[in-house]
Protein backbone atom coordinates (compact mmCIF):
# COMPACT_ATOMS: atom_id res chain seq x y z
CA UNK A 1 0.00 0.00 0.00
CA UNK A 2 2.71 2.54 0.71
CA UNK A 3 4.22 2.07 -3.22
CA UNK A 4 0.39 2.69 -3.74
CA UNK A 5 0.67 6.40 -2.07
CA UNK A 6 3.87 7.76 -3.22
CA UNK A 7 2.64 6.33 -7.04
CA UNK A 8 -0.15 8.50 -7.29
CA UNK A 9 1.69 11.47 -5.47
CA UNK A 10 4.32 11.36 -8.36
CA UNK A 11 1.68 10.55 -11.14
CA UNK A 12 1.24 12.52 -14.19
CA UNK A 13 -2.16 13.54 -13.13
CA UNK A 14 -0.67 14.57 -9.92
CA UNK A 15 2.60 16.38 -11.63
CA UNK A 16 0.59 18.66 -14.33
CA UNK A 17 -2.02 20.06 -12.06
CA UNK A 18 0.43 21.95 -9.95
CA UNK A 19 2.55 22.61 -13.38
CA UNK A 20 -0.41 23.91 -14.78
CA UNK A 21 -1.64 25.95 -12.06
CA UNK A 22 1.81 27.38 -11.44
CA UNK A 23 2.13 28.33 -15.16
CA UNK A 24 -1.30 29.88 -15.34
CA UNK A 25 -1.06 31.89 -12.09
CA UNK A 26 3.00 33.14 -12.77
CA UNK A 27 1.90 34.64 -16.11
CA UNK A 28 -1.63 35.81 -15.42
CA UNK A 29 0.19 37.68 -11.69
CA UNK A 30 3.46 39.31 -14.33
CA UNK A 31 0.97 40.33 -16.34
CA UNK A 32 -0.94 42.27 -13.65
CA UNK A 33 2.08 43.61 -12.33
CA UNK A 34 5.10 44.02 -14.37
CA UNK A 35 3.12 46.72 -16.83
CA UNK A 36 -0.38 47.37 -15.00
CA UNK A 37 -0.21 50.81 -17.08
CA UNK A 38 -0.47 49.29 -20.22
CA UNK A 39 -2.01 45.82 -19.98
CA UNK A 40 -5.28 47.13 -18.26
CA UNK A 41 -6.21 49.88 -20.30
CA UNK A 42 -6.01 46.45 -23.11
CA UNK A 43 -7.88 44.06 -21.52
CA UNK A 44 -9.82 45.35 -19.39
CA UNK A 45 -10.85 49.03 -20.22
CA UNK A 46 -9.44 50.88 -17.90
CA UNK A 47 -6.66 53.06 -17.30
CA UNK A 48 -4.25 51.98 -14.03
CA UNK A 49 -3.23 55.69 -12.80
CA UNK A 50 -2.93 55.64 -8.81
CA UNK A 51 0.08 55.03 -7.25
CA UNK A 52 -2.28 53.00 -4.52
CA UNK A 53 -3.57 51.24 -7.70
CA UNK A 54 -0.96 50.55 -9.45
CA UNK A 55 0.50 48.74 -6.13
CA UNK A 56 -2.09 46.81 -5.26
CA UNK A 57 -1.63 44.96 -8.65
CA UNK A 58 2.04 44.40 -8.14
CA UNK A 59 1.08 43.08 -4.38
CA UNK A 60 -1.48 40.81 -6.70
CA UNK A 61 1.12 40.01 -8.59
CA UNK A 62 3.70 39.18 -5.78
CA UNK A 63 0.92 37.26 -4.03
CA UNK A 64 0.54 35.01 -7.82
CA UNK A 65 4.45 34.53 -8.36
CA UNK A 66 4.01 33.64 -4.76
CA UNK A 67 1.85 30.59 -5.03
CA UNK A 68 2.60 29.84 -8.85
CA UNK A 69 6.65 29.31 -6.93
CA UNK A 70 5.33 26.95 -4.18
CA UNK A 71 3.14 24.77 -6.62
CA UNK A 72 6.34 24.12 -9.03
CA UNK A 73 8.42 22.94 -5.58
CA UNK A 74 5.12 20.67 -5.45
CA UNK A 75 5.84 19.34 -8.50
CA UNK A 76 9.66 18.60 -8.25
CA UNK A 77 9.76 17.83 -3.98
CA UNK A 78 7.24 15.27 -3.47
CA UNK A 79 7.40 16.35 0.32
CA UNK A 80 5.51 19.50 -0.46
CA UNK A 81 3.40 17.96 -2.66
CA UNK A 82 0.19 17.57 -0.27
CA UNK A 83 0.68 21.09 0.99
CA UNK A 84 1.05 23.08 -2.43
CA UNK A 85 -1.95 20.97 -3.47
CA UNK A 86 -3.93 22.09 -0.69
CA UNK A 87 -2.75 25.87 -1.02
CA UNK A 88 -3.76 25.90 -4.61
CA UNK A 89 -7.36 24.11 -4.07
CA UNK A 90 -7.80 26.88 -1.29
CA UNK A 91 -6.21 29.73 -3.66
CA UNK A 92 -8.61 28.22 -6.62
CA UNK A 93 -11.75 28.34 -4.52
CA UNK A 94 -11.35 31.72 -3.21
CA UNK A 95 -10.76 32.94 -6.91
CA UNK A 96 -14.10 30.93 -7.73
CA UNK A 97 -15.60 31.84 -4.96
CA UNK A 98 -15.23 35.49 -5.40
CA UNK A 99 -15.85 35.55 -9.02
CA UNK A 100 -19.46 33.75 -8.31
CA UNK A 101 -20.04 36.55 -5.38
CA UNK A 102 -19.33 39.12 -8.37
CA UNK A 103 -21.12 36.99 -11.05
CA UNK A 104 -24.53 37.46 -8.36
CA UNK A 105 -24.26 40.70 -7.10
CA UNK A 106 -22.64 42.35 -10.11
CA UNK A 107 -23.64 40.06 -13.16
CA UNK A 108 -22.06 38.00 -15.52
CA UNK A 109 -18.40 39.11 -16.63
CA UNK A 110 -17.70 37.52 -20.33
CA UNK A 111 -13.78 38.00 -19.52
CA UNK A 112 -13.38 36.66 -16.71
CA UNK A 113 -16.41 32.96 -16.98
CA UNK A 114 -13.41 31.37 -18.88
CA UNK A 115 -11.23 32.19 -15.25
CA UNK A 116 -14.28 30.90 -13.42
CA UNK A 117 -14.31 27.88 -15.10
CA UNK A 118 -10.88 27.10 -14.47
CA UNK A 119 -10.77 28.07 -11.48
CA UNK A 120 -13.26 25.57 -10.37
CA UNK A 121 -11.53 22.88 -12.75
CA UNK A 122 -8.39 23.33 -10.93
CA UNK A 123 -10.25 23.26 -7.54
CA UNK A 124 -11.98 19.88 -8.60
CA UNK A 125 -8.81 18.66 -9.80
CA UNK A 126 -6.58 19.57 -6.90
CA UNK A 127 -9.30 17.89 -4.49
CA UNK A 128 -9.54 14.74 -6.87
CA UNK A 129 -5.70 14.19 -6.09
CA UNK A 130 -5.65 15.00 -2.07
CA UNK A 131 -8.09 11.73 -2.05
CA UNK A 132 -6.27 9.65 -4.10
Amino acid sequence: MPNQTKNSKTSISVKLHLATSGFIVITVGLLYGLAPSKFMPLVFNFNVEALELKNMLRAIMGLYLGFGIYWLVGVVNPSQWRTATLSNVIFMGGLAFGRLISTLVDGISTQFTIGLFLEILLMVWGLKNLKK
